[in-house]
């Protein structure tokens, strides 16, 4: 057990406001037609990069709700090196960790102009929204250190 805070619970409207940013981007997304899965593609993404467990067990089951297959999932680490992506993902994913690692390498004009040659202007802005979102939701929980709870339905494989 952690004695961490749950900086969410103690701040409830600072985190509301959080979860009100979020839910404009997937709204704003829903307008202009970016797709769910891209949009689930991102925070995952981020997720990984940020070792986010609780937000990596959350947004991988809501890609897979929202249509995504396991293995593209599985593989997602890779992207680079499949196929299973689309021009407009890549892009997005491209973006995703440049936002996500903007301390470690600044983003180069090569990436943004991939991203400009792939996505809308909208979808460039809905998405670096969407990274730098997930990025914030991700510090929130490693900081409060969020549990991932087992979901109903679901074996335990650590114990065979």
């Amino acid at each position: 057990m952690s004695d961490r805070i749950f900086i969410d619970k103690q701040t409830p409207s600072v985190f509301k406001a959080l979860t009100a940013t979020a839910t404009e981007i997937r709204s704003r997304a829903r307008e202009i037609g970016l797709d769910t899965i891209l949009l689930e593609l991102v925070n995952v993404r981020a997720s990984q990069l940020n070792a986010c467990t609780f937000c990596l067990d959350r947004h991988t089951h809501l890609a897979l709700e929202a249509g995504d297959t396991a293995q593209r999932l599985a593989v997602l680490p890779g992207w680079r090196d499949t196929d299973l992506f689309t021009p407009r993902e890549r892009a997005a994913l491209e973006l995703t960790e440049a936002v996500t690692l903007v301390a470690q390498q600044h983003p180069d004009d090569e990436a943004y102009a991939r991203a400009r040659a792939n996505l809308t202007d909208d979808e460039v802005s809905l998405i670096t929204w969407a990274a730098v979102t997930i990025n914030a939701f991700n510090r929130v929980s490693l900081m409060s250190r969020h549990p991932v709870r087992r979901r109903s339905g679901t074996s335990d494989r650590s114990q065979a």
